[in-house]
């Protein structure tokens, strides 16, 4: 069943119009801490990460810091199907990032093609405008890029640059129904507070188009998990666009223009495509004739636990625990494989937090024999879309969802 975002109770005014606590930790000395002669390894070439200490966030694996992005150390995914705030991946595009907002002088625009432009502060959406709550996976494009084969340019990220959060706000559509869409509107676009270092690089600037929109999920949100947004998750205000992959989530949102033709700045006509193709793959190697847009996830599923190379006993029972999720369809079914591939069973699928939402499953497993075991999972989604056995390759590594395998050990 479709679960659209759903009033809440109006929070009390509590205290927003402080300061972001990052400001007095950034300027006490760097905005950021190596943690000395930490690091983790991910599983493929050149996948050695620093773990660094960012205000507001335990340690994460450092991919890089100016922009800076952050993936999830993956056992976080174990904790429970909400990632924690200080947990939550980074991703930035431009290296200018705000380091200091203001809540009380915080505006955010909507103009363009609606009669009635409007400045509005972060009280005035809060106030002014139904609040609304959606549980909702935010999912880098390049997401476990490293694994990629044909390698690829771009961030090696392993399978970190993921998350799912309870995002508090208010519906982009209410918004612009009170700014008054003009008639001939095509798309919208976005805007944040992040800066390009030089001139010559483009703006981040996303579309989506008006129908988009305007469909009553695409959410401006404040809140993340009870709390207010972390600032590199973009305090004050971000977009939430459910089941769509991060690129269009902008941070620190301050401009929201109506525009009449398709907006081809370079992250929408540029950069974020994906093939005209079956799947969007390619074979390896080769260049896509024509492309399109990224827009939503493909399904994916994740053993979260026994991890790779774990020990476990002969005849001794254990639960396997994963999640799986997609663009919004909603997860029908769990299969998991004991033995590579060959034959599958059913798992029990937790608590259904909402379609965009990740879903939990566990299986109970007892093994039966000593020696390598290929545990691998695939879920299937209500509209009957699954996962490859082999992973898919596109030029950019985007949208990975291969059937996932851990490898583990049993012992007497």
């Amino acid at each position: 069943m479709d679960i659209p975002p759903v009033p809440v109770p109006r929070f009390a005014r509590r205290d927003f119009l402080q300061r972001t606590a990052w400001l007095a930790a950034a300027a006490a000395t760097s905005p950021w801490r190596m943690l000395a002669q930490e690091t983790a390894t991910l599983p493929f070439a050149n996948g050695e990460r620093p773990l660094v200490r960012y205000p507001q966030k335990r340690p994460l694996l450092r991919l890089t810091s100016r922009p800076p992005q952050l993936e999830t150390p993956f056992a976080v995914f174990n904790e429970g199907p909400i990632t924690p705030n200080d947990a939550f991946f980074v991703r930035y595009h431009l290296p200018q990032i705000p380091t200091e907002i203001d809540p009380d002088t915080f505006r955010v625009t909507i103009r363009g093609n609606v009669r009635a432009p409007l400045s509005l502060s972060l009280a005035d959406i809060k106030t002014g405008f139904e609040e609304v709550e959606l549980v909702a996976v935010n999912q880098c494009s390049g997401n476990s890029r490293g694994f990629f084969e044909r390698r690829v340019g771009g961030g090696q990220l392993g399978n970190g640059a993921m998350g799912n959060a309870r995002w508090r706000g208010v519906r982009l559509k209410d918004v612009l129904e009170k700014a008054g869409v003009g008639s001939g509107a095509k798309q919208v676009t976005f805007n944040g507070l992040d800066q390009p270092a030089v001139a010559q690089t483009p703006d981040f600037v996303k579309a989506l188009e008006i129908d988009h929109a305007l469909d009553g999920e695409v959410m401006l949100a404040y809140g993340m998990n009870g709390e207010d947004l972390p600032l590199l998750n973009g305090y004050p205000l971000r977009l939430v666009v459910p089941g769509y992959y991060g690129t269009y989530w902008v941070k620190h949102l301050s401009e929201i223009t109506v525009v009449d033709e398709v907006f081809d700045g370079f992250w929408m006509g540029t950069a974020y495509r994906i093939p005209n193709t079956p799947g969007a793959c390619l074979p390896p190697g080769t260049a896509a004739k024509s492309t399109a847009p990224i827009g939503r996830f493909n399904v994916r599923s994740f053993i979260t636990s026994p991890g790779d190379a774990a020990t476990l006993t002969v005849g001794r029972e254990i639960f396997v625990r994963g999640i799986a999720f997609d663009g919004g369809a909603g997860i029908r079914e769990v299969l998991v494989s004991a033995d590579g591939g060959r034959s599958w069973q059913a798992a029990q699928l937790g608590k259904d937090l909402g379609r965009y939402s990740f879903r939990e499953w566990t299986l109970a497993l007892t093994p039966t024999a000593v020696g390598a075991l290929e545990l691998k999972v695939k879920a299937t989604n209500r509209l009957g879309e699954s996962q490859p056995l082999e992973p898919l390759w596109n030029p950019a590594g985007y949208m990975r969802n291969v059937v996932e395998t851990v490898r583990v050990q049993v012992t007497a």
